[in-house]
């Protein structure tokens, strides 16, 4: 697997923006209980440093996460010793039988990831639906038009051993979004 988010993104995305990830969790394990899903396997694609699935395994639900950083398995798998992971691209990952598939992060817009494309992403619909048990449930997010500020198309996010610089650039008659994103990360004394 290619190195998209290799050690020093991974850690920054999981110590800088892992709030994402707890908020939706328990967003998401309302929407379970409205839906009666008390248990059962949750396939996690895109599922980062496993903080969704560390919370999701405390409920006792089984939890199988696939994502196509190395990084952010070896993160998921320290955190989450006994829940399932495997880095692989969520657009081609064999789905077990499951209550509850979720793509949380919008990862089904990604577009670094070659394998997805739109026959792709149809398949992945299809074997989502294949996967889920009777009245389970798929939870996901997307990426949509209007995240672009064209007064400040670029910001910086700071935490004590890193920094994260971020510029947007949209085009909607290719229906993109493109973000730059440049990192540092202390090592030492330096970065």
């Amino acid at each position: 697997m290619q190195d998209f988010y290799r050690q020093d993104l991974a850690y920054i995305h999981d110590i800088g923006y892992g709030d994402h990830a707890r908020k939706s969790a328990a967003g998401i394990q309302q929407i379970l209980a409205d839906n009666d899903i008390c248990d059962g396997l949750i396939v996690d694609l895109g599922c980062g440093s496993g903080i969704s699935a560390l919370e999701f395994s405390r409920l006792g639900y089984g939890v199988f996460g696939i994502d196509i950083s190395d990084a952010m398995i070896t993160l998921a798998r320290a955190r989450v010793p006994q829940a399932q992971f495997q880095t692989a691209s969520l657009f081609q990952v064999e789905l077990p039988p499951c209550q509850v598939v979720m793509s949380i992060g919008e990862c089904l817009n990604y577009r670094f990831d070659s394998n997805n494309n739109e026959n792709l992403l149809i398949q992945l619909f299809e074997r989502i639906y294949q996967a889920l048990t009777p009245g389970g449930l798929w939870v996901f997010d997307i990426a949509e038009p209007g995240q672009v500020d064209k007064n400040n198309n670029q910001h910086f996010t700071e935490g004590s051993n890193w920094l994260v610089l971020v510029e947007k650039e949209e085009d909607p008659q290719k229906s993109t979004l493109t973000r730059r994103i440049i990192t540092f990360r202390q090592d030492g004394c330096h970065y």
